[in-house]
């Protein structure tokens, strides 16, 4: 940890993953500039420098792991029409929930100066939840123009039901995440009769 005054390459990520680790080991309620900044090892006024505000600084984060679901969903559609529609869906929910994700949903839960923020910048819905589904619907849209499931599937309302199954199986867990067979459990009761693969 760099001592408090020295130079920081990238501060706006190192901001972003110290606060990451803070959502992850301590939840929402420890997540302050004062912690951010620490656990970051740079003074308060860093973060002031590359952010009107606190909040600024969280609608920031969020915007930026909402980056990261954008490159997942890219590799989801990459690998449609090949292994099987099973095993990607369990990778990706695992994937998608195993990093700060369910994290970041508790904090714009709990902050509505973050929401509301989130909202002025056209943003519906939960963030990172909306891009999950996008990216679910995206990639069963694509395989259902492969027949490898059926073809009057509701693909919206498939996504639907797997991201807000797999957040549920992920939300409050201490410590480890589910074993792959229960996010699998899931995923076949969720596609059930669907796949033709």
């Amino acid at each position: 940890m760099p001592p408090t005054g020295v130079a920081m390459r990238d501060a706006r990520q190192q901001l972003f993953d110290a606060a990451e680790r803070i959502l992850l080991r301590d939840g929402p309620n420890a997540l302050t500039s004062r912690a951010v900044t620490t656990e970051a090892g740079c003074a308060k006024g860093v973060l002031h420098r590359h952010f009107a505000d606190f909040d600024a600084f969280l609608s920031e984060l969020v915007l930026d792991r909402v980056g990261r679901v954008g490159a997942q969903s890219a590799a989801l559609l990459d690998a449609a029409g090949t292994g099987t529609v099973t095993d990607h869906l369990v990778s990706a929910l695992t994937e998608l929930f195993s990093s700060v994700a369910v994290a970041i949903v508790g904090l714009i839960t709990f902050r509505d100066d973050l929401r509301t923020r989130l909202r002025a910048s056209g943003r519906t819905g939960i963030p990172i939840l909306s891009e999950a589904t996008t990216m679910i619907a995206s990639y069963l849209a694509a395989e259902r123009e492969l027949g490898r499931i059926a073809g009057d599937a509701d693909v919206e309302t498939l996504a639907l039901t797997l991201i807000g199954s797999g957040h549920l199986l992920f939300a409050g867990r201490e410590g480890a995440a589910p074993e792959a067979d229960a996010v699998g459990k899931v995923v076949r009761s969720v596609m059930g009769g669907i796949l033709r693969t």
